[in-house]
């Protein structure tokens, strides 16, 4: 059977509350008898979890070396949706999709991933040749997301993008030189909005792809945000209107 390894407080209560079952084991520092970490036992015991003393060495053999807390987890994959068309078909009311053209870094798809869920998007895509996977550095830096919010990795990102427009989701792409601002746009109805890397932003073709680009406007000396940030700007820009409307 395979498995996968969480790391860190909130990816592993996140998997016990959703998907307890899916918890094979639970490895947690042997030294560690803070309120924090007490609690968490006592959480995952009352899920049901098997919970093991482990020293240092053996919770950084499993966690790969990474910053793990001192708690790790053992779990069953879970099943997942296989296509952005699975994901729409199930959504109530106007689709809310992040795409990320060209993150690689783990750290900021993770924070993507968080940011995703408490905006309350239903999916986030990227294509499969320039972007990161789910891993547990993603998973530990999403504090739970990667767990709720589908990630779907797409072979051709543009006919991905296509066939959003097909759906009659908007396609708002992100740009610096964009003449109009997040905030001159209706967000409410079914829409797509497409970030790119720090640095290169979109490729060519992803951003022809768009129906319409933006800018967040910026009042500072700085010329850009981390990708992570200007998604959670858009995202709850678009969920702000959403509630008003």
């Amino acid at each position: 059977m395979s498995t996968k390894v969480l790391f860190g407080f909130h990816a592993v209560t996140v998997r016990l509350k959703t998907a307890p079952q899916s918890v094979l084991e639970i490895h947690v520092d042997s030294t560690r008898r803070d309120a924090r970490m007490r609690q968490f036992v006592e959480r995952a015991q009352e899920a049901g979890a098997r919970v093991l003393d482990s020293d240092a060495q053996r919770l950084a053999s499993l966690s790969g070396g990474a910053r793990h807390q001192g708690v790790v987890a053992r779990v069953s994959p879970l099943a997942v949706s296989h296509s952005l068309d699975d994901v729409l078909d199930q959504v109530d009311g106007p689709p809310l999709v992040l795409v990320l053209d060209g993150v690689t870094d783990p750290h900021n798809l993770g924070a993507c991933l968080r940011v995703a869920d408490g905006a309350g998007a239903h999916a986030v895509v990227a294509p499969k040749d320039h972007a990161v996977g789910l891993n547990a550095t993603v998973a530990k830096v999403a504090s739970g997301a990667a767990e709720t919010v589908p990630y779907l990795m797409v072979t051709n990102l543009a006919r991905t993008l296509t066939e959003l427009k097909e759906r009659d989701i908007r396609v708002v792409g992100t740009s610096e030189d964009a003449t109009q601002t997040l905030y001159d746009l209706d967000l409410s109805g079914p829409v797509a909005l497409v970030l790119g890397a720090e640095g290169p932003g979109m490729r060519q073709l992803t951003r022809k792809s768009c129906d319409e680009l933006v800018r967040i406007p910026m009042a500072g000396a700085v010329e850009s945000l981390n990708v992570s940030v200007a998604a959670g700007v858009c995202l709850f820009e678009a969920r702000r209107q959403r509630l008003a409307r």
